[in-house]
């Protein structure tokens, strides 16, 4: 399985559908194209999504083409990500981490 295919891209308008009624915890990566510590936190999340092997749903929103969402979750740095367990924001974490740390993190929640 490609590590793409692993990973879920949401909008404002898919958002309620895919991230709050995931049956499993589901992390949201918030990104921007001109963000570089973005990308870097993006190859990371896709392998892990992969170490995860769909015990959490990984999920990509673009800040840019989504500011409802980004303003709702009083995103205002990126990249930024969101944990949510049955529909429940559990963590926040803004800033690029190193993959060890975002293992860490998305391990505590599942």
């Amino acid at each position: 399985m490609l590590q793409q295919d692993l990973l879920v891209t949401v909008t404002d308008e898919t958002f309620a559908d895919v991230v709050l009624a995931s049956p499993k915890p589901i992390v949201v990566d918030i990104w921007a194209e001109w963000c570089p510590p973005c990308h870097a936190i993006s190859r990371s999340l896709a392998e892990l999504a992969v170490e995860l092997d769909g015990r959490m749903t990984v999920a990509t929103l673009d800040a840019d083409a989504n500011s409802e969402t980004c303003r709702a979750y009083e995103v205002r740095s990126l990249p930024t990500l969101l944990v949510f367990r049955a529909g429940e924001l559990v963590s926040a974490t803004v800033g690029a981490r190193p993959k060890s740390a975002l293992r860490d993190l998305l391990t505590r929640h599942l």
